[in-house]
């Protein structure tokens, strides 16, 4: 059996997908799915928009982060500034409006791709992308200010303490924060 044949044994056949629920934010589906040896039965699948955030780094390695509290799991957390992207709208440009819309201060220059990724692949669909700046200029206050409690320049160097104590547990942050120090490291 070659690679191809040996991974299309192993993958979950999908037979049809309905919608249970749609809205502006979110779409939950049932897919009827049959896994390689077992069953066919139906499984939920929330399906989200693409999110985008910026790590933005300033000239003291410090990166902006916003001190936030999440009603859904009831925790406060340090997050990348970052959103939901417009149809049509580039992932760059999402990154540098959210970030602009939510901290006051907009990045210098171009941003970068840092990482792609699926927080839930198993069940939730939720494309996230992180784009990360150097410099930034503030421009104003945030537009958006149910956004964040505080907005601050932090330490990259504090940021593995700070996933110790819990204070960065979003996907989003973590991913993007983590891949940041990787890279700076040269892995």
């Amino acid at each position: 059996m070659t690679d191809r044949g040996r991974l299309e044994a192993l993958s979950t056949r999908i037979h049809g997908e309905r919608a249970v629920y749609t809205d502006k934010w979110v779409r939950l589906t049932l897919v009827d799915i049959e896994p390689p040896g077992g069953g066919r039965f139906e499984h939920h699948v929330v399906r989200l928009a693409r999110v985008v955030t910026a790590a933005v780094i300033n000239e003291s390695d410090e990166v902006m982060l916003m001190w936030r509290h999440r009603f859904a799991v009831d925790e406060w957390g340090w997050e990348l500034p970052g959103g939901i992207a417009e149809v049509g709208e580039e992932p760059a440009v999402t990154a540098a409006r959210e970030f602009e819309e939510e901290t006051g201060w907009r990045p210098i220059g171009s941003l970068r791709h840092l990482v792609s990724f699926q927080p839930m692949p198993g069940m939730v669909d939720t494309p996230h992308e992180v784009w990360t700046a150097v410099g930034a200029e503030k421009v104003g206050e945030p537009s958006d200010t149910e956004e964040a409690a505080v907005i601050e320049w932090v330490p990259l160097a504090n940021v593995p303490d700070m996933v110790k104590r819990g204070e960065i547990a979003g996907s989003g942050p973590l991913v993007g924060l983590l891949t940041l120090l990787m890279e700076r490291q040269g892995n």
